[in-house]
């Protein structure tokens, strides 16, 4: 067995796609069966916290907190003295709902407040002697800033923990471009004691692409593919990068043992980087899916749940429950929702059916309870906003704008948008009834909205899955591929794949694709739209015999796309694959 070290920004605070990956692939069987002692490695982000390894934590060792329990608290002393910060050290479970497993790891956070900058100097003169990479340009820029710094001390100090030997090297996983100056930094100086895989969640730069140009992901993945037959590389095509700190940072990925791409369009953009990539191992290690049984009993129970909520709000019971639950960002297109609704709301007046779609989504973390039940009671919430703290951010504003033009439109659906993290009555109001919580939200859904333009994977719109519930997904995320891949030939009606790339005209030419921009992709939006209803409407099951084979479809499907098989199959054969090169390194 070998330890794993994760370098990442949700080494105790669970805010995103990462932490998720995080508890699915750690409490996977294949990874328990394999990894001795996993280290999570992160900067200390709120030093006035006491809970420094949140709920369930147990501190080890704390400079800051006078706690020295640790059998490495003298080597820890020393690290802190060279390097002018405070280490803490301590173990924290980390459990995975879907799975009910549950795993404790140790927890590596360093507080950079005070450090020595002609150390960190050092480092980056380093990091620039061997890998090229010019960090004293973006120091301004803390988001990248605080990785460089935590590079040096956090290596020290796994180097006291004794986690890799030239017997038995640990595997770094850098998680994103946070995870780089580490992992490049234990390859400089122990290179016999460490492995190292960057773990793409995304292409940084090519996200910044796809997002601010008017043809977003149709004008990208033409272009991206035109370019690969022509042997052109990102700069060749979209002019110099090197102003944006994650490009610098991620292009040094190919230095790595080995790369996790979680989606085939982060494999081909990695690719498309740079030709520094061309002989890199790329692996595709798609993220895993929930797996969950569900008995048509408790299926029926939680829509029941979910219909009285939206007869609290609206006075009547959909025959249909849409749901979008996601992060509010550009890069998920919020507005192909409306574009999907619109289209079936007129084939819902055709067959006298309502429907509506409960978005879950916000800019912000938790609201308080106080808030919640202010705005409920002074102006109706969630039916009503209005902009401005405590309700709508600027963009949670402009989405709204899009839902009420909708809703006055409409005459069968309605959109209802919770802007809240969570479901439950504390968090989302009196009109929730008392035993209604989140994962209802899962198992009432007939389908699940997921269309972004850029989405590196997309976990959350196949949740629904095991459930029962049908899941729109655009080609541009990257469980599109997985599900491509596992389906093969055979049809499962529990995934509608929309193919916003594949409907534009096809360009003969990179400049041709280039020239894509807003009009040419509303017009393939709407076009898709009106494709997606019709086999929306056709997919949706007439009876319970039609859903239960959902269920039963969906089960088989998520099962074979589950953490266990994503680590049996992708991530454990290429650490293997960074071990060998790794080895082959050394020698030379």
């Amino acid at each position: 067995m070998f330890n794993a070290i994760h370098v990442t920004h949700e080494a105790v605070w669970k805010v995103g796609g990462i932490g998720t990956v995080l508890e699915g692939l750690i409490n996977s069987r294949p990874y328990r069966d394999n990894i001795g002692r996993t280290i999570l490695v992160c900067p200390l982000f709120y030093p006035e916290n006491t809970e420094r390894l949140g709920p369930g934590g147990m501190i080890e060792y704390s400079s800051l907190d006078n706690i020295y329990d640790s059998a490495y608290a003298q080597a820890f002393g020393q690290v802190e003295q060279e390097y002018n910060v405070r280490l803490i050290h301590g173990r924290r479970p980390l459990e995975d709902e879907d799975s009910k497993r549950r795993t404790l790891c140790e927890v590596l956070l360093v507080d950079l407040r005070g450090i020595n900058h002609l150390k960190v100097n050092e480092f980056k003169a380093l990091l620039w002697e061997l890998y090229g990479i010019q960090f004293d340009r973006y120091e301004h820029i803390w988001e990248l800033e605080q990785y460089v710094q935590l590079a040096a001390p956090a290596l020290a100090a796994m180097e006291q923990m004794r986690l890799g030997t030239t017997e038995t090297p640990a595997v770094i996983f850098a998680h994103e471009f946070m995870g780089l100056p580490l992992a490049l930094a234990a390859q400089a100086r122990y290179r016999d004691h460490y492995r190292t895989l960057f773990h793409a969640h995304e292409t940084a730069p090519i996200r910044r692409i796809v997002e601010a140009h008017p043809g977003h992901d149709v004008m990208f993945y033409n272009t991206l593919e035109l370019a690969r037959k022509s042997d052109l590389y990102l700069e060749q095509v979209f002019g110099p990068q090197d102003d944006y700190h994650k490009h610098a940072i991620v292009e040094a990925a190919h230095y790595c043992d080995g790369l996790l791409a979680v989606g085939h369009h982060v494999h081909r953009e990695l690719q498309f980087l740079s030709a520094n990539f061309d002989d890199a191992d790329i692996a595709l290690a798609y993220n895993g899916v929930p797996v969950a049984r569900v008995t048509q009993e408790e299926r029926d129970e939680s829509r029941r749940h979910v219909r009285k909520y939206f007869k609290n709000l609206l006075g009547w019971q959909p025959d249909l429950i849409f749901t979008h639950v996601t992060r509010l960002a550009e890069s998920k297109a919020m507005w192909r929702d409306i574009d999907l609704l619109e289209a079936l709301d007129k084939r819902l007046v055709r067959d006298d059916r309502t429907a509506v779609l409960l978005t879950l989504s916000t800019e912000l973390p938790r609201r308080p309870a106080t808030d919640i039940l202010a705005m409920e009671r002074e102006w109706d919430w969630p039916l009503a906003h209005r902009e401005g703290h405590p309700d709508l951010t600027g963009g949670e504003a402009r989405y709204y704008q899009l839902v009420q033009a909708f809703n006055a439109r409409a005459r069968k659906i309605k959109i209802i948008f919770v802007n809240q993290f969570g479901f439950d009555r504390a968090r989302a109001g009196k009109r929730v009834p008392n035993d209604l919580e989140f994962l209802d939200l899962r198992r009432a859904s007939d389908a699940e909205l997921g269309m972004s333009l850029y989405e590196p994977f997309g976990i959350s719109p196949l949740e629904p899955l095991t459930y029962g519930g049908i899941c729109v997904v655009s080609t541009s995320c990257g469980c599109a591929g997985f599900v491509k891949q596992i389906t093969g030939r055979k049809r499962y009606c529990n995934v509608i794949l929309a193919d916003y790339i594949g409907a534009a005209p096809r360009p003969r030419s990179v400049q041709r694709a280039l020239e894509i921009g807003a009009r040419e992709l509303r017009a393939v939006e709407r076009d898709v739209a009106e494709k997606l209803a019709e086999e929306l409407l056709t997919r949706l099951p007439a009876d319970e015999k039609a859903t239960q084979k959902l269920m039963r479809t969906g089960l088989e499907m998520a099962t074979q796309m589950s953490w266990d098989t994503v680590a049996e199959r992708f991530i454990l054969p290429a650490i293997r694959r960074a071990f060998a090169r790794g080895r082959m390194l050394d020698v030379a």
